[in-house]
């Protein structure tokens, strides 16, 4: 009798993954792209964006997460998360210094 929790391994087909790499490479160079533009201070936020879409990419199709559980797709969005909240918790230290000019 087989376990009930047991799962088969997914296959992706090589058709989505090429699809798959072929955007990774298309926004590899919109990355490029977009690096060579003066964005001002829309520059930081452009290049986050490119990358998650990127890590989405890779997660969701290379590693499996798509076909995965949703406990396993539950853990790693906690982990982003929280890398949100360090982000956050970074930005506001930043933004709320008291900048000073010295007097020597």
């Amino acid at each position: 009798m087989a376990n009930q929790n047991s799962q088969e391994h997914h296959i992706i087909p090589a058709s989505i993954l090429a699809k798959t790499a072929g955007a990774l490479l298309l926004l590899t160079f919109l990355t490029v792209a977009a690096a060579r533009i003066h964005l001002g201070v829309f520059a930081a936020p452009v290049a986050f964006l490119i990358a998650g879409i990127k890590a989405f990419l890779v997660m969701s199709f290379f590693m499996g997460l798509k076909y995965e559980v949703k406990e396993n797709r539950i853990v790693f969005s906690l982990g982003f998360i929280f890398l949100g909240i360090l982000f956050f918790f970074c930005a506001l230290d930043i933004w709320t210094r008291v900048h000073f000019v010295s007097t020597l």
